[in-house]
């Protein structure tokens, strides 16, 4: 009963013939997007997009290790800016809840600043102007705009913990560097992961604009093919076999932080200490006698 109750407590149970209804809603749902999805395959057949001459070029060992070494030039600029990004938003969210008036002015004109500024411009000034290479000026510039991101929402994390858990710790003579990482960041960060997950997916997603500077990344490998006379301009079989590819990753990426949200939650300790019964010749405080 309890569980039924916490699990419905957003929304009224439905009754018999509101089930009915969402059954019926459902399937002319399904039917449509199955009727959807029949009209797309069906003008892809009629435009010729599953001969099979567009899709040979698949089959070469030149253009699988292409596709797979562009892959693993997306993994590797998506690695090194996850990282750097999220060591630039810790280091700025410090700076943002800092104590000093000077440095939560810098940090917060550092994290307005690159906010604002859109990923590509920031990419295309590294590139063009300081004339860095294809996978720094990628990393630099996705590192700025994310790590600024993230240090909003580490920022808005740790504000979120109710203020009385830092007035305790504080309290037990803990300094400010104690309690933000024995107390509010553990507490923060379960708040904090989906917010963190959505804007590491935005970074994957952002290192296709690699291919703008020539970074021979996935999206890349992809425009290689697809742009092939040789090919019949297989631009299509290319969406169709790079999409999925993204949305695995990005669905892999979602998987993590739901078995490390998962694996947070049974590594708290909640069970109370059991405390063991009163004996019956247990003494009463300032008296020799017995209860």
């Amino acid at each position: 009963m309890t569980a039924t109750a916490s699990a419905t407590a957003l929304y009224d149970v439905p009754g018999p013939h509101a089930r009915r209804r969402h059954r019926l809603y459902g399937a002319i749902g399904g039917l449509v997007i199955l009727g959807i999805v029949a009209g797309v395959v069906l003008l892809l057949v009629d435009t010729g997009q599953f001969t099979a001459a567009k899709w040979r070029p698949f089959t070469y060992v030149g253009i699988q290790e292409l596709l797979l070494r562009g892959l693993g030039n997306t993994l590797r600029a998506f690695g090194m800016a996850a990282v750097l990004s999220l060591a630039l938003g810790a280091v700025l969210a410090c700076g943002r809840l800092s104590e000093h008036r000077a440095v939560r002015w810098v940090a917060t004109l550092v994290v307005e600043f690159f906010r604002a500024m859109p990923v590509l411009v920031m990419i295309f000034f590294v590139f063009v102007a300081l004339k860095v290479q294809p996978l720094p000026a990628l990393v630099t510039g996705l590192t700025l705009y994310n790590g600024s991101v993230l240090a909003e929402v580490f920022r808005t994390g740790v504000n979120s913990v109710d203020r009385g858990q830092g007035e305790a710790a504080y309290s037990l003579g803990m300094h400010k560097t104690q309690v933000m990482t024995h107390v509010l960041v553990p507490q923060a960060l379960r708040a904090m992961l989906p917010a963190i997950i959505s804007q590491l997916v935005v970074a994957l997603k952002d290192t296709s604009l690699g291919f703008l500077i020539t970074y021979e990344e996935f999206l890349h490998a992809g425009k290689l093919i697809a742009g092939n006379l040789d090919y019949d301009l297989p631009f299509i079989p290319v969406v169709m076999i790079i999409s999925p590819i993204y949305i695995g990753l990005c669905m892999l990426l979602s998987r993590l932080a739901t078995l490390a949200a998962r694996h947070q939650r049974r590594s708290v300790k909640t069970e109370t200490d059991k405390v063991a019964p009163a004996e019956p010749g247990t003494l009463l405080p300032g008296t020799g006698a017995h209860p």
